[in-house]
Formats: C-alpha cells, sequence, structure tokens
C-alpha cells in the first residue's frame, strides 16, 4: 500500500482530502473546537498580551488574520498583516468570501499554536 506524505495525511484529517486524495473545494475555516477555544469580544480587553488562537492567511497574496476573540457568530477581533498592522475587527463571512490573486480561497494555518500577540507581532515587524 502506498501511503500519503504527511503534509497530505495532515490535510486528510483537517477534512481537505477526500479518500482518494483530492483537493476539496473548500477548508473550514472555524472547527467546532477553535469556536470553543475563542474568548468572547471585549473579553481581553484588560489583558497586556492576549494569546492569538488562530491564524487565516492567503495562500497566494500576503494578507494574514490573528484571531483573538470571536463573537460566537461572525465577527473576530485580531491582528491583521496586510498593507498595515494593526489590531481590528474581521468576519467570517468576509473571510469566506475573499479570494487571492489567483482566485484562491483564505486557509487556516492547520499548524499554527496559540501564541502570545507580542510573538506574532514581531513576526510582522519589517525592518
Amino acid at each position: 500500500m502506498i501511503y500519503p506524505p504527511p503534509i497530505l495525511a495532515k490535510r486528510a484529517e483537517a477534512g481537505q482530502l477526500d479518500l482518494r486524495g483530492e483537493v476539496m473545494k473548500c477548508m473550514k475555516l472555524l472547527t467546532e473546537e477553535i469556536r470553543n477555544r475563542l474568548p468572547p469580544l471585549y473579553s481581553q480587553e484588560n489583558n497586556p498580551d492576549p494569546l492569538v488562537i488562530c491564524k487565516f492567511f492567503y495562500p497566494d497574496f500576503s494578507w494574514t488574520w490573528y484571531a483573538i476573540e470571536f463573537d460566537g457568530n461572525d465577527l473576530f477581533f485580531g491582528y491583521v498583516a496586510g498593507f498595515e498592522c494593526e489590531l481590528g475587527y474581521f468576519t467570517l463571512s468576509e473571510l469566506l468570501s475573499n479570494r487571492g490573486q489567483w482566485g484562491l480561497r483564505i486557509e487556516r494555518d492547520l499548524y499554527f499554536e496559540p501564541t502570545p500577540l507580542s510573538e506574532v507581532k514581531k513576526r510582522h515587524e519589517r525592518a
């Protein structure tokens, strides 16, 4: 039996590949597990270094969204690294509807581990 490379096995676990190894059209951006781990909106206001729970990104463009809080429905608060890097609000519906330069959908980083905001900001500092 031929086994898939580890990256394909990981994608299969995440629901990105079907049993024949064909890429599915859309990955699930917000799993129930992640939804349960995201604190409610405004709950981290007084935390000087809140935990970033998950990361979304364009595979074909430079924008990245880091979720810190979620309203349980559609609205996130987090860190956005695009043309500028800033804290702000973004929506799940916005992430689901947008496409990158080559028409690729936004994805969730399957390997991202919850990380303090200060560490995420360091990754995007510009020299």
